[in-house]
């Protein structure tokens, strides 16, 4: 893709001790046309996401942060985006030929809610045509496991935020599993607790073993998406999948600087100094503790990165210093720098506020009813050729 095909080559803190209409979780959103709460800073944040230029997985990751904040206005004009630019096998926001398999999955969970907050058919369709690139055309390892790229055989950390949680919440959570553990079996490294960048099958071995800080917080983000998104009966897979996120947010915690930032490389002190992972890892974890997986002890350190993170925002609300677009090669600004701010506060007010759960809950996300009505979700708005039921009534 060519956000890196242009690259060139102890605890900081003591605290840590078918698609459709019947799915069964989507994320946490107020059921409001508008955000939740003002809050200034995170208002100039938004305003200043919406005037950068975006290629499909940050116009994903910028509608999945409008989507977990509550703004459903603007993740219906973002989806209505999306599909206009899908290419013709299924791939959202497509905006250039870049050459991304996963990327355009990031899309898929912000079109399926459009979808079923408008009934608008075309919606519909986009959701289904993403769903169904992932399971019957993209590459793949010869183990099944996503591509990040179409044009090179590799394999990158990336795309285990930007396929896994859309495929759990369109009602494919076995296979949304089978990719997480195809990527930590290419990818993670069992000593340090953290993922190496790529893998490439061409060079039977890695293309970037670096462990990159914003790579490993797609991970732990993906991950906790997933998690939360997994229907009930999945017990020993969401034990499984909890100790995972544990082990990413200890291995990145380890070098946590005393100001509340890491290094672009997390061990490399030589990298330059970066802000986007502090804001993932305060985000994963706000959401972990909200869920009970992660310790309240962790709090301590997340509000510290939060804190870190929220210096970071200048006069115009761009987050500055976070590993920068469109290179990403040194410090800068990022659409996906400005939407995990935004997902860190919505985590952070959703763990602090206790809202009730007939304003914040959705099918499936810890238990009760949504108040968009039974049968919230993906299963049944696919069509029949990805296997999955339609809508009863």
């Amino acid at each position: 893709m060519e956000r890196r095909d242009f690259f060139k080559k102890a605890l900081a803190c003591g605290g840590a001790a078918g698609i459709g209409l019947g799915m069964s979780s989507l994320m946490q959103v107020s059921q409001t046309t508008k955000g939740p709460g003002p809050d200034p800073l995170v208002e100039r944040v938004r305003i200043a996401m919406l005037t950068m230029q975006r290629q499909a997985w940050e116009q994903g990751v910028a509608s999945q942060a409008l989507l977990e904040w509550g703004d459903a206005d603007l993740v219906i004009m973002m989806a209505k985006e999306a599909v206009i630019r899908i290419s013709d096998d299924g791939r959202l926001g497509q905006v250039c030929d870049n050459h991304g398999v996963t990327d355009p999955g990031s899309n898929g969970e912000p079109v399926l809610y459009a979808a079923k907050l408008t009934g608008d058919p075309v919606l519909k369709a986009g959701a289904e045509r993403m769903l169904d690139y992932f399971l019957h055309k993209a590459p793949k390892t010869k183990d099944g496991i996503f591509y990040h790229i179409d044009d090179k055989p590799q394999v990158w950390i990336d795309s285990l935020y930007m396929a896994p949680p859309y495929l759990a919440v369109a009602g494919q959570p076995a296979e949304a599993l089978k990719q997480i553990e195809g990527f930590r079996k290419l990818l993670w490294n069992k000593e340090r607790k953290l993922f190496s960048h790529i893998w490439d099958d061409s060079l039977n071995g890695f293309a970037r073993k670096a462990f990159w800080g914003v790579g490993n917080g797609w991970a732990a983000a993906g991950m906790t998406r997933v998690l939360r998104a997994l229907p009930e009966g999945l017990a020993d897979e969401k034990r499984r999948l909890q100790g995972y996120i544990k082990d990413i947010i200890d291995g990145c915690l380890t070098y946590l600087r005393p100001d509340g930032y890491f290094h672009d490389v997390v061990d490399d002190p030589k990298s330059f100094v970066e802000t986007n992972l502090a804001q993932i890892m305060a985000y994963s974890i706000y959401r972990g503790i909200k869920g009970g997986w992660i310790d309240v002890s962790y709090k301590l350190c997340a509000d510290k990165m939060r804190e870190a993170a929220r210096a970071k925002v200048d006069r115009m609300g761009f987050v500055q210093d976070v590993c920068g677009s469109p290179i990403f090669e040194a410090p800068g600004t990022a659409t996906e720098g400005q939407a995990f701010f935004i997902l860190m506060e919505a985590a952070y007010r959703d763990l602090n506020e206790n809202s009730p759960a007939d304003e914040v809950r959705v099918l499936g996300i810890e238990g009760g009813p949504s108040r968009l009505g039974p049968g919230f979700g993906l299963r049944g708005l696919v069509s029949a050729k990805t296997g999955s039921k339609r809508p009863q009534g």
